[in-house]
């Protein structure tokens, strides 16, 4: 036992080691076996860290929650520490991340099987993957910013990882300066807390606060530095909108990007909870932020033609909810959310890009009558949309359930929010469900064979996974007993979802419905499927503001400073020219003009002497 937590940082190496294996052939130094080898040690990597971290789970459940530090830097006084926080909560997010990685990564075998990167790819995905154990298993909050600047970094290689296409570089450009918005401000949040906690442990932090003597605007002003940075990685508003372009990328890469990137950032908001709660300004942002994201988003998502857009948004909308946890002081509702949403939407892109796959297309205008040919991709859709959506027994029940019991006396109006969510949630499922399997098979979908195991395995078993969810939160003492659940809860919760399927099936879909010919309907349809044009919003103020301000800075460059360094140089020459003229070639000439000039000197400094 005591191997196993001593070795324990060998969890986040083994994907950064698998990424360093992988580059001779990512690099082409190794060209002769093909780009294979590279892509069977990543996932051996992969399948490594998920059974380490499996067997430490046993040993931490056991023993209870343990602290592993080792020096890293000592200069000067100045002594660096990494520690990794080995509780049961940690590792069960870690085998939560960890066993998404290596299903994503088997279905990458068969979804890029001919993709002449596809070396590069894996190499990124464990790189990817090093990042993200690392910060489930932080102690620290440097540390995990250390890592979540990895984190950007390797989203930004793995959205532009087709680069040839314009639209992928526009997406990955975003998604990285969206980000690094979100990562400036929680450096700054992360240096002012420095200064006054005197440490950066989640632990001492917990402490500290409880006696913290700051100022309240200073409580709040750090406190909002320190939400910037989960706000820009789970995609919240106003720094939402890199998700939705990030859909460029490969499916493979989708699944973990709103499975478990998304699960990641809010994963270090729970952490800073305790922080935040020293400014209520701060908390009501959360459920500001939380509320706009999570109704938008899921109204957003209802009016998108692109199956991964349709989804991206939805994950939006169920981070916003545990942003609204987070914001209530709620962190296991929020917990239990990320766990039952991960499983659920990493099953549901596993679907979406198995369609992509076979039809080489993903508009839903041009989809449909896909389930009698794909049938283990339909199975795996609906089981992830079961869920994804309140309805007894499934995984998101549970914790919307518990989410609305919490929220029941105090927030009323949140309680609103949860059930339109779950309502609308199932109403846009519902909608896709009939685009794409449903009806006639169109001019794309008339041959699209079912996907081959390699994508095939991995569907089925985490369809298998998404069924047990609840049962495999029973046993991790996830939920409470049920005389805690309120009957009047439960019934709307369940409501919500049976009317949103309802009305799904009942309202008329028409294909060309996208646009339609009624003026008011087309506007709407506009508003939503621009994101209430949000894009177009930040270029008239934030892209145009700017824009001015680089012109004025450049304007004051080019006139102002290197005017001001001309003139110097055109006078430096124009003296030396002038002065060149009284040059005698007497000395004589030159030592009077030295001794006057001295002397007029020493006069000028002793003039208030005399």
């Amino acid at each position: 036992m005591q191997f196993l937590i001593q070795w324990s940082w060998l969890i986040p190496m083994y994907g950064l080691v698998g990424a360093l294996l992988a580059l001779p052939w990512a690099a082409r130094i190794i060209r002769q076996t093909g780009p294979r080898p590279a892509m069977y040690i990543n996932v051996l990597m992969t399948a490594i860290a998920s059974l380490h971290g499996l067997l430490l789970l046993q040993v931490i459940w056991n023993t209870g929650p343990q602290q592993v530090s080792f020096e890293w830097l000592d200069v000067a006084g100045l002594t660096l520490r990494p520690s990794l926080d080995l509780s049961a909560v940690n590792l069960i997010f870690l085998e939560l991340t960890a066993g998404l990685s290596l299903l994503a990564q088997i279905y990458a075998m068969g979804y890029l099987e001919k993709d002449w990167a596809l070396a590069r790819f894996f190499a990124l995905m464990g790189f990817f993957e090093g990042a993200i154990s690392g910060v489930i298993l932080s102690s620290s909050l440097f540390t995990s910013y250390f890592l979540l600047e990895m984190l950007t970094l390797s989203t930004y290689l793995i959205v532009g990882f087709w680069y040839a296409q314009p639209l992928v570089v526009t997406a990955a450009r975003d998604a990285f300066l969206t980000k690094r918005v979100g990562d400036i401000l929680l450096f700054m949040g992360l240096v002012a807390l420095s200064t006054y906690a005197g440490s950066l442990n989640y632990d001492d932090l917990a402490v500290w606060v409880k006696g913290a003597e700051i100022t309240p605007l200073a409580a709040t002003l750090t406190s909002l530095a320190l939400i910037a940075g989960p706000t820009g990685k789970c995609a919240q508003f106003p720094l939402h909108l890199w998700l939705d372009e990030a859909m460029e990328g490969p499916s493979p890469a989708s699944i973990l990007r709103n499975s478990v990137v998304v699960t990641c950032g809010a994963y270090v908001l729970i952490k800073l909870q305790p922080v935040i709660i020293l400014s209520p300004f701060a908390l009501d942002a959360l459920i500001a932020i939380g509320v706009t994201t999570a109704i938008g988003g899921s109204f957003v998502a209802l009016a998108q033609i692109d199956l991964k857009r349709a989804f991206s948004y939805s994950t939006s909308a169920y981070i916003g909810l545990v942003f609204i946890a987070v914001g209530t002081a709620c962190p296991g509702v929020a917990l239990m959310l990320l766990f039952t949403h991960a499983v659920a939407k990493a099953l549901m892109f596993m679907s979406a890009g198995a369609i992509i796959y076979s039809s080489n297309n993903q508009d839903l205008t041009e989809l449909g009558g896909i389930w009698s040919r794909m049938p283990a991709t339909t199975i795996a859709f609906v089981t992830g949309a079961l869920g994804l959506v309140g309805l007894l027994p499934f995984g998101c029940f549970w914790s919307f359930c518990l989410g609305i019991e919490f929220l029941w006396d105090e927030h009323p109006l949140l309680v609103g929010v949860f059930l339109l969510v779950n309502f609308l949630t199932a109403l846009n499922l519902v909608r896709v469900f009939r685009l794409v399997f449903l009806g006639q098979p169109q001019m794309k979908t008339r041959r699209t064979p079912e996907v081959g195991w390699l994508m095939a395995v991995p569907m089925v078993s985490l369809s298998i996974i998404v069924l047990l969810v609840p049962v495999m939160m029973w046993r991790l003492s996830m939920l409470p007993p049920t005389e805690y659940f309120n009957l009047a809860a439960v019934t709307l919760l369940v409501g919500s979802g049976i009317l949103g399927v309802g009305l799904g099936f009942y309202l008329p879909l028409n294909r060309a419905w996208s646009r339609s010919s009624l003026a008011p309907l087309r506007r709407l349809q506009d508003l939503l499927g621009n994101d209430f044009y949000t894009g177009k919003l930040y270029e008239a103020t934030v892209v145009r503001l700017v824009s001015a301000l680089s012109a004025a800075s450049n304007w004051t460059d080019r006139y102002v400073v290197d005017g001001a360094v001309n003139l110097v140089g055109a006078a430096s020459l124009l003296s030396g020219e002038g002065l060149k003229y009284s040059a005698s070639g007497r000395s004589q000439s030159y030592i009077l003009t030295i001794v006057v000039g001295v002397g007029l000197l020493i006069a000028m400094t002793t003039w208030k002497m005399w």
